[in-house]
């Protein structure tokens, strides 16, 4: 999700759901510890209050600056710290970071202990089940048994392969084929470590589905392109029985929040992308995502940007 849940997208996704834990996108080690001067820091490091409960997710493989980032993130708020060893993309293997950890189980076991050693917030860890030839159950397993033995409070698992060399980390998203039966079997052998799955799951009755088997389910591209699956979550998942948001309620907050941020000099588009889908499947929304699209990015763009050509309301 690099790109796509900054800080204005979280607070967005945030006005659809109270409960559920909103992820950061990728950020690296080194632009945070070599980051002061280009401002990177704070921009990574910055979220809205309203966007509790949230993780930071980093990309590194050095146990001392992977502690270092914890600890920043832990001082900043962040309620809990996620190692990123899912990315299949080639700038992320020359980093040595992302899915080709998957192939040192030992060395993420000790970026895991050395962030436990540095914060008392969860550490945690997303992974793929496989990368190339080196996806055997036993791999799996492996892996996953040493970075729960070094302390890992979670693993999100996404339930495909990756293929380090010659697919695209488009085509890693759906070439290599689903494999859910992969991550309830590791939570079958590993009953005690808290496993998560992801990837493909489209609806929240999937979602209860896997609940009955796993602890819990991440959504990444649906919930962005599909909001509106968040708006029934805090009910359906959480058990929360507060009336959920319409669209439109939705909408006139996060108006709020784009006025505080275009004082500030936030251009309308770097907000406006993010919300494309709030309209998805009704009528008058290609339109007004039409709209967006075109208008948003112009100088001087404001909210009435935002609220021409919106689409009515739906009935209930």
């Amino acid at each position: 999700m690099l790109d796509w849940t900054d800080r204005h997208c979280r607070y967005f996704l945030r006005l659809l759901s109270r409960h559920t834990l909103l992820y950061t996108e990728m950020v690296t080690t080194g632009a945070l510890i070599h980051g002061d001067q280009r401002g990177d820091r704070e921009r990574f490091l910055r979220f809205d209050p309203a966007e509790h409960p949230i993780a930071l997710q980093l990309g590194g493989s050095d146990p001392q600056d992977m502690a270092q980032c914890a600890r920043m993130g832990a001082d900043r708020g962040y309620d809990e710290i996620n190692i990123n060893v899912g990315c299949p993309s080639d700038r992320v293997q020359n980093g040595r970071f992302g899915a080709c950890l998957m192939a040192e189980p030992r060395l993420v076991a000790d970026c895991v202990a050395a962030m436990k050693d540095a914060v008392a917030v969860p550490v945690t860890v997303k992974t793929r089940i496989g990368i190339d030839d080196r996806d055997s159950y036993g791999e799996l397993l492996d892996f996953a048994g040493a970075v729960t033995e070094a302390g890992c409070d979670a693993l999100i698992v996404h339930a495909r392969k990756a293929w380090l060399a010659g697919l695209s980390p488009k085509e890693n998203r759906d070439i290599p084929p689903l494999c859910y039966d992969v991550v309830e079997q590791l939570k079958r052998d590993l009953p005690h470590q808290t496993i998560a799955i992801n990837g493909g799951i489209k609806t929240l009755d999937e979602t209860q589905g896997f609940l009955e088997t796993l602890d819990g389910v991440m959504i990444g591209r649906e919930a962005y392109h599909n909001p509106w699956i968040l708006a029934e979550a805090d009910r359906v998942i959480f058990g929360d029985a507060r009336r959920a948001p319409t669209r439109n309620e939705v909408l006139d907050a996060f108006l709020l929040y784009v006025e505080r941020e275009l004082a500030k000099g936030t251009p309308l588009s770097a907000m406006s992308r993010h919300i494309l889908g709030l309209f998805q499947g009704q009528p008058g929304a290609r339109a007004w995502r039409r709209h967006l699209s075109t208008q948003a990015h112009l100088a001087g763009a404001g909210i009435e940007v935002l609220t021409a050509k919106l689409p009515p309301e739906p009935r209930p």
